[in-house]
């Protein structure tokens, strides 16, 4: 093959890394866990005890950072990082990109004498000055406007990240353009785990609870695929779009459902030891690893964490996962459809709200006050994703997760919530009025005849759901592998905020007029369950009745990113984010803008890797066949045989190669042609145009694909790359 020159190659550098695999892994994890991160602990040893009560003020209470108190702060954490072999540092931010970013700077500054010193003060530790016009900013910055300035995170512990030939202490930090304005992922969170928290703090007083702080709690699922690197640089399409744009099925897929939760090969394992180690050592607690549905297909699960250090975490976990993959000659790919036919990858989003005393707001508790407490904010989680399902449905929006949304693998489209039947008997017999005795096990009596009985376990799971309570938390199993989770956790943040400010406005509205909380509490869950109650669906997600009775009951049908998109600027969420001070107007447009030509950038490049491929590999092969056919059928005539079964595969190749050929040339059309001068009309012409030619030319080139004898093939195929472990 031609290619073959270059697979040595690759070999000899896999086996190079294999055989450098030395490290010894520590099994003491609880010995490592966090050995390289900066905790509160740490800089209680390093600070006075005034300048840490101090920090304390930032970190749990929201109060302004002191700058009497920077540099002394700032020499604790350089003198740490030092100690721990770093040399430069770097504020980390998520930008609009989906990832991270991350601008080196040196610990060492010349002094006067000619040599030089380790610096590192309280003004570059608060704030840094990166290229704003460089990143996504949906024209809130342009390229003659390039000021921008990260802000250091307090609550978000530094840490080292560890190369080869060094280490870098890194400070979490918000990133925003010089007039202010959001341009990043991480300071939306932040703001709406405050409107949260405020709001959240406001309800329990209803329930004499009072607390200090509640704030949103996040665990979340990774799925991803592993693939031999040898394979992954043999095909241009996962390396420039990260997911097969051609592949014919194999005679075996998942079929056999043999590789769920089976045994993990040992070079995966070695791997997931190894990053599993890193991460301990980042304090990320990973709890669970194990095979999922696809062949090729794994998942790793860390245990809950606040909502602003999991999303923080999550950034450094495909990070490390995909650099440590490259050790054991691996890619890990993180692409919600890498490949056709098979499984794609989530990031399945657990989410609750707990308080500093401990309690999980979504949770029946050991109380009749406590279970009180949970029907309130179950009732406003289901106020909250009926109210908003389309920045549900927003949130999760992307090319590569159109791929995945709705089919037999990922929650629809269609936004509804799980909640069991226990659960839901509990909520009619609310609404209805008619409380009715369930003599089951593990029944919690709620300390008042208006409310019934309510089940500590109160129901099943629903793999089908897009948002489905699972005892003491929601899981929002719609996010994609490759998304960054703090704007789906924004969002829920945000809508869970308003419900909760509502409810607990109507409630304390009828105690004015009178009522005993407990008959106002009644009265707001009724009404509430009667006015939601449409978003509750407990059956199968994948039915086609299920969408008919979607329609029905006036659910949104937000099938793809084109169709959701726009409502994200809408009058009813520019209000929503504004009066919780989440995103102003600018803001939210210019996400919006950001994600279209997210949108528009990621499909032009599949359509024209598309044509490429096609054009220079397959189709070249195609007329490679024919050749060799026509060979072959001259020979046979020549030696008088019948030879009608070497024409009918000559007519056969022919067929499928014109059919290839004439598919190419509406694909070349589609992709020269940008479809308009807005990125709402580029984004549109990828959706309408481009991308139902390149389902096209797939077709036509998998058809081929099928009767391609492998010496002529110039790309891996699915069953090498899918079971090759």
């Amino acid at each position: 093959m031609q290619l073959s020159a270059n697979y040595d190659v690759l070999a000899a550098i896999k086996n190079w890394r294999l055989g450098t695999q030395s490290q010894t892994i520590s099994t003491n994890a609880a010995h490592i866990f966090a050995e390289d991160v900066l905790t509160m602990e740490i800089f209680r040893s390093r600070l006075s005890k005034p300048v840490f009560k101090s920090l304390m003020a930032t970190v749990e209470r929201s109060e302004p950072l002191d700058s009497s108190i920077s540099d002394i702060v700032a020499l604790a954490m350089k003198e740490w990082a030092a100690e721990k072999g770093a040399t430069h540092y770097t504020h980390w931010f998520q930008p609009l990109t989906g990832s991270t970013a991350e601008k080196h700077e040196s610990f060492v500054t010349p002094n006067s004498g000619g040599g030089a010193i380790s610096e590192f003060s309280g003004k570059e530790l608060i704030q840094g000055e990166p290229d704003a016009s460089s990143f996504p900013s949906g024209g809130l910055r342009a390229t003659f406007e390039a000021r921008g300035y990260t802000a250091w995170d307090p609550t978000s512990p530094a840490f080292i990240m560890r190369h080869s030939n060094g280490a870098t202490l890194c400070i979490p930090t918000a990133f925003a353009s010089w007039t202010g304005e959001a341009l990043d992922e991480k300071t939306p969170l932040l703001r709406s785990i405050e409107a949260l928290n405020k709001a959240a703090k406001k309800a329990l007083l209803l329930f004499d609870t009072p607390v200090a702080k509640v704030y949103p709690t996040v665990g979340l699922e990774q799925e991803y695929f592993l693939v031999d690197e040898e394979f992954f640089y043999r095909r241009p399409d996962l390396m420039l779009c990260g997911r097969t744009l051609f592949g014919a099925q194999p005679p075996r897929g998942q079929e056999l459902e043999d590789h769920y939760f089976g045994s993990i090969p040992d070079r995966v394992l070695s791997f997931m030891a190894d990053a599993e180690y890193q991460l301990y050592k980042l304090g990320v607690p990973v709890k669970t690893r194990h095979n999922e549905v696809a062949p090729g297909q794994y998942e790793i699960a860390p245990l809950f964490e606040h909502g602003n250090i999991a999303a923080d975490h999550q950034q450094l976990l495909m990070q490390i996962f995909k650099n440590t993959a490259r050790k054991f000659g691996l890619v890990c790919m993180m692409h919600e459809k890498p490949f056709a036919g098979v499984n794609g990858s989530g990031k399945h989003t657990n989410w609750s709200m707990s308080t500093n005393t401990g309690i999980n707001l979504l949770e029946p508790g050991e109380t009749p006050q406590e279970n009180m407490m949970f029907l309130f904010f179950c009732a406003a989680m289901l106020k909250a994703v009926d109210d908003h399902q389309d920045l549900l449905r927003i949130s999760v929006s992307s090319a590569a997760n159109d791929h995945r949304l709705g089919a037999n693998e990922a929650p629809p489209a269609i936004i509804s919530i799980f909640l069991g039947d226990q659960l839901s008997s509990i909520l009619d017999q609310i609404e209805s009025g008619k409380l009715e005795d369930t003599p089951e096990a593990g029944l919690l009596g709620l300390g008042t005849q208006i409310l019934p009985n309510l089940a500590r376990h109160a129901g099943d799971r629903n793999r089908t759901s897009p948002f489905a309570f699972t005892g003491n938390k929601f899981e929002f199993r719609a996010v994609g592998s490759s998304q960054s989770s703090s704007f789906a956790i924004t969002v829920l943040n945000t809508i869970t905020t308003d419900a909760i400010s509502a409810l607990t406005s109507d409630i304390e509205s009828l105690m004015n007029n009178g009522e005993s909380f407990s008959h106002a509490l009644a009265t707001v869950l009724k009404q509430t369950i009667k006015n939601h109650k449409r978003i509750i669906f407990n059956g199968d997600g994948y039915s086609d009745d299920w969408k008919q009775e979607a329609s029905q009951r006036g659910l949104l049908n937000l099938p793809d990113t084109i169709s959701a998109l726009p409502l994200l600027s809408s009058e009813k969420n520019c209000v929503l984010f504004k009066k919780y001070a989440v995103l102003s107007n600018r803001e939210i447009a210019a996400r919006e803008e950001v994600m279209f030509d997210h949108y528009f950038k990621t499909i032009n490049i599949e359509g024209e890797t598309t044509e490429w491929i096609a054009q220079t590999m397959i189709l070249p092969a195609a007329l490679m066949i024919v050749k060799e056919q026509s060979t072959i059928a001259k020979n046979v005539k020549e030696l008088g045989l019948e030879f009608s079964s070497v024409l009918s595969g000559i007519h056969e190749t022919i067929a499928l190669t014109n059919n290839l050929s004439e598919k190419l040339a509406v694909l070349n059309k589609a992709n020269k042609e940008l479809g308009g001068e807005t990125i709402h009309e580029k984004a549109h012409h990828m959706h309408d145009t481009v991308i139902p030619a390149m389902n096209q030319v797939r077709q036509a080139a998998d058809a081929l694909e099928r009767i391609m004898p492998d010496a002529l093939r110039t790309m891996p195929n699915y069953r090498e790359m899918l079971f090759v472990k």
